[in-house]
C-alpha cells in the first residue's frame, strides 16, 4: 500500500541550493494559492500511483464547442497536437485495455531537480492536454523516480561527505539523508522533486522505483526477464564493447549483507525458479530471487522493462538518449509490452554554442531564470521548437518575456486555427490570461539604465506618466516585471555596459533630434515621437536607417540594440530624453 504524501509532509530543511531554487520558484510563479500554472486549473498535488488510483478524466474545453475544437485540433500544425495525433494513431482507434493512456517522465534523484526536469514535465503535459482535446480516453501522467539506483558518486554540495562516501553503490533510498530531514537521501531528493513539481501545479502521480520493486509491482516483468534472459542479452551485447560484454548482465543484485548494488556477471539465471546466481566482490557465491526488490535491472533494460510493466504509451527524452531507442523498444517487446510513442527533444546550448552540462556549470539554472522573469516566460521558451537546439543563456530572457506577452496580446483577436497554433494556448491549456505588460521588458531595462532606478517605486513614477491607468494593484504582472528588470540590469547588464561617443554625422543628427524634442508639444504620444525620430534619419540620409537607431542605442543607452525609440521617449519623458542627449553630447556618459 503506497502512502499519499501531503504537501506539509514534503516540507524540508535543506541546503542553500534547494532553498534558492524553491525561493526563486515560489517568488516568480505567476500563480495564486491553489491555482495551477498549467492553465490556471485547480492544482492537483502529486500522488503515488497505485492500482486503485483512478485516471484523470478528459478536461472540459472552455469557451469552445468540443466538436469545433476537436476538428481544428485534428488539423493543427502545433507540435503538441501533431504528437497527440501520432499517439492517437498508435492506439488504432481502440481504447487501451487498461482504460487510459499513460504518459511517463523519468527522474534520477541523485541531486536537485533542474531546468531539464521542468521542461520534460511541461512538454509532456502539453502533449497530454492536446491529446485530451482530440480524444475522450482518460489520461494519466506518472513521474518515475529511479531511486533504487546505486549512488555512484557523492555530490559535492551535500554535508557529511565522509558518511556519504561510506555509502557509495548503495541504493539512493538506502543512503542516510545527509540533511537529516528524511529517511534517506533518495527520499529527500524525491520530496524535493515533488515539491518542485507541486509548486508549478503539475498534475502527476509519483512513482518510486524502490516502492515498485520491493512491493512486487515489477515481479511479473522480472520473472519474464529470467525466462527471456538470452533475448535481452542479445539486444544488449550488440551495443557493448568487447571488454564490457565479458562481464555484463542485465541484472544487478543487491548484496544481502552490504546492501550495495553489484555490477557482477551472472553465473546462472534460473528461468524456472526465477533466481540469479553470482559471486560477490569477495568471491562468495549467492543465489537470490529476482523478485521483491532483491535484484534490479541495469538502466537501459530497466527503461524498456518499465514501459512493459506500466503499459507506458508516451515518453519523451533528450537527443542523448535517441541512439538507445531501439534498445528500449526491443526490451519492451521482449518483455511482452508494446513500445510507446516517443518524442526526442534537442539539447540546450550555452552562449558559446556548447551543450549545457551540469558538471561544467555552463548553463542557466532554474532558479537563475526565475530570478529574472516569470515562469510563463520559461514555459514559452520550452515550447518553441523543441526539436531544434537552442541557446539558453541570460541574454534570451528579455526576448522571451516580450515575445510571450506579444503572443498574449495577439490571442484574443485570432481565429481558432491561429489560437491553437499560439504557444500561449498550450502554456495555459486554452484558459489564456490577458497581458498587463503595457511596457515591454526590454524597455523597462533601458528605463532602469537611464533613470538609475534602484526600486520599483522609481520605475512606477515613469510608468504612471506613460500609462496613467496602470498601477501595481491593477497590473501585478508589470509590477513583477519591474522588479525583475532592476535585478536583471544590476546583475547582467550594468557590469558590461559600454557607451561610445557619437561620430560627427551622428552628433549633428542628435542635435537635430534634441531641437525637435525641445519644441515637441504632443505629450506622451509614442507614435508621434517615433515619427520625429524617423524624420531625423530620413532628412539626415542615414543609409541604412538602422545605423541611426544603432547609434541612438550605443550613444544614449550603452547597448547594441534597444526598444522602439519613440516609445522609450514617451516612457522616459521628453524633457528627460533632451537632458540625456545633452549628457551624451557633452561626453558625460562615456566618462
Amino acid at each position: 500500500m503506497f502512502e499519499i504524501l501531503t504537501s506539509s509532509e514534503v516540507r524540508m530543511v535543506s541546503s542553500e541550493a534547494e532553498t534558492a531554487i524553491i525561493s526563486a520558484t515560489s517568488a516568480s510563479c505567476a500563480v495564486r494559492e491553489g491555482v495551477s500554472l498549467m492553465g490556471r486549473a485547480p492544482c492537483i498535488r502529486g500522488q503515488f500511483i497505485d492500482a486503485v488510483t483512478p485516471p484523470q478524466e478528459s478536461r472540459i474545453i472552455p469557451k469552445r464547442h468540443m466538436s469545433e475544437m476537436r476538428d481544428a485540433a485534428m488539423q493543427s500544425k502545433a507540435w503538441p497536437f501533431e504528437e497527440a495525433r501520432a499517439l492517437l494513431k498508435r492506439l488504432g482507434g481502440k481504447d487501451p485495455e487498461k482504460g487510459h493512456v499513460l504518459f511517463e517522465t523519468g527522474y534520477g534523484p541523485s541531486g536537485l531537480p533542474h531546468i531539464g526536469t521542468f521542461g520534460e514535465v511541461l512538454r509532456t503535459t502539453m502533449i497530454r492536454r492536446a491529446f485530451e482535446v482530440i480524444s475522450d480516453i482518460p489520461t494519466r501522467l506518472v513521474c518515475f523516480s529511479d531511486d533504487l539506483d546505486g549512488m555512484r558518486k557523492v555530490p559535492e554540495n551535500v554535508p557529511q561527505q565522509e558518511m556519504m562516501h561510506e555509502n557509495l553503490q548503495r541504493p539512493l533510498t538506502s543512503v542516510p539523508d545527509p540533511f537529516g530531514t528524511h529517511d534517506s537521501f533518495g527520499g529527500h531528493n524525491n520530496a524535493m522533486l515533488r515539491r518542485f513539481l507541486d509548486t508549478f501545479g503539475f498534475d502527476y502521480e509519483f512513482v518510486s522505483a524502490t516502492e515498485f520493486y520491493r512491493a512486487g509491482k515489477f515481479d511479473d516483468t522480472l520473472k519474464l526477464a529470467t525466462e527471456r534472459y538470452d533475448d535481452i542479452m542479445a539486444i544488449m551485447l550488440k551495443s557493448l564493447r568487447d571488454e564490457r560484454r565479458e562481464t555484463y548482465s542485465c541484472f544487478l543484485p543487491i548484496h544481502p549483507e552490504t546492501g550495495r548494488v553489484l555490477y557482477v556477471p551472472m553465473k546462472h539465471v534460473d528461468a524456472k525458479e526465477h533466481t540469479v546466481t553470482f559471486d560477490d566482490e569477495e568471491g562468495r557465491e549467492w543465489t537470490l530471487p529476482v523478485t521483491g526488490g532483491n535484484v534490479k535491472l541495469q538502466w537501459k533494460p530497466d527503461f524498456g522493462a518499465r514501459w512493459a510493466a506500466l503499459g507506458v504509451d508516451f515518453e519523451m527524452y533528450g537527443k542523448d538518449h535517441s541512439t538507445n531507442t531501439p534498445i528500449y523498444d526491443g526490451i519492451c517487446k521482449v518483455l511482452g509490452g508494446r513500445a510507446p510513442h516517443h518524442f526526442t527533444y534537442e539539447l540546450f546550448l550555452d552562449d558559446q554554442g556548447q551543450k549545457i552540462s551540469k558538471s561544467k556549470g555552463n548553463g542557466l539554472t532554474m532558479d537563475e531564470w526565475l530570478s529574472y522573469a516569470s515562469t510563463d516566460s520559461l514555459s514559452y521558451f520550452m515550447y518553441l521548437k523543441p526539436k531544434t537546439a537552442k541557446r539558453m543563456h541570460f541574454d534570451v530572457i528579455p526576448k522571451m518575456v516580450d515575445e510571450y506577452h506579444q503572443q498574449l496580446r495577439a490571442y484574443p483577436g485570432q481565429d481558432l486555427k491561429a489560437q491553437l497554433a499560439n504557444p500561449v494556448y498550450h502554456i495555459h491549456q486554452g484558459d489564456v490570461p490577458a497581458s498587463d505588460m503595457v511596457v515591454p521588458f526590454q524597455m523597462l531595462l533601458n528605463l532602469v539604465s537611464v533613470s538609475g532606478a534602484e526600486d520599483k517605486d522609481t520605475l512606477w513614477g515613469f510608468i504612471r506618466r506613460y500609462a496613467p491607468e496602470a498601477s501595481p494593484e491593477t497590473h501585478p504582472g508589470l509590477d513583477d516585471a519591474a522588479g525583475f528588470a532592476i535585478r536583471y540590469y544590476e546583475d547582467r547588464v550594468k557590469p558590461g555596459k559600454t557607451y561610445r561617443a557619437p561620430t560627427e554625422e551622428e552628433r549633428a543628427a542628435l542635435e537635430d533630434l534634441r531641437a525637435r524634442l525641445a519644441a515637441w508639444a504632443g505629450g506622451a504620444d509614442a507614435d508621434g515621437l517615433q515619427s520625429v525620430v524617423f524624420a531625423v534619419a530620413r532628412e539626415r540620409k542615414f543609409d541604412p536607417m538602422r545605423d541611426w537607431f544603432k547609434a541612438l542605442y550605443e550613444v544614449l543607452l550603452g547597448a547594441s540594440e534597444g526598444p522602439r525609440f519613440g516609445g522609450f521617449i514617451a516612457l522616459y519623458g521628453v524633457e528627460n530624453t533632451v537632458a540625456l542627449i545633452d549628457r551624451a553630447l557633452a561626453g558625460d556618459l562615456v566618462a
